[in-house]
């Protein structure tokens, strides 16, 4: 049987350490699972059990991204308000990258876009005023395709890295949010 690691998060560390020290001074030395039930009642919860089912639960709703750098999440969601409009341009090109993943989610997919259709959808989606450079930056990563007249575009159906899941969902929420 794999090992399943169980993360332990506490809101207050004192009140944490107060909790353990006062029920390990009450025992000599105690076992594994004595001390893994410790552990987890200084936490806040009944035993160990509890513990592992609350993080099994919420493991199961969250569905974390493997591998996923939430770091860079952060850092791209800072440039979105909070009705989920991209705010400004970021300087630095990944995060520009994961903010025009944001931007692609909000296409409509499978249909062809005449430019001025597309030019609109991107306006009512930014608010820094250049539908041009995120359209033509889209077009560049292969998020979109045009003709070779550029007067209609076609969204790509593409699986959207760890990160740019991670940020298209609360961006998503955002716009939701304020709907």
């Amino acid at each position: 049987m794999s090992r399943q690691t169980i993360p332990l998060a506490t809101t207050d560390l004192s009140a944490f350490a107060r909790h353990l020290s006062g029920q390990l001074n009450r025992n000599a030395t105690p076992g594994h699972v004595e001390l893994l039930n410790m552990l987890a009642r200084a936490a806040g919860f009944r035993n160990f059990q509890h513990l592992r089912a609350a993080s099994l639960a919420k493991d199961r709703l969250d569905a974390p991204e493997p591998s996923c750098d939430m770091t860079l999440v952060e850092r791209a969601l800072r440039h979105f308000d909070s009705t989920g409009t991209l705010r400004d341009w970021p300087a630095r090109r990944a995060l520009q990258i994961f903010c025009l993943w944001a931007l692609w989610a909000q296409l409509p997919g499978g249909t062809s876009l005449h430019e001025r259709e597309l030019n609109a959808a991107l306006t009512a989606a930014h608010g820094f005023g250049d539908a041009a450079l995120l359209r033509r930056d889209m077009v560049g990563l292969g998020l979109l395709s045009r003709n070779a007249s550029g007067t209609a575009y076609v969204r790509h159906e593409l699986a959207p890295p760890p990160e740019a899941r991670a940020l298209i969902r609360r961006v998503t929420a955002r716009r939701k949010s304020t709907a």
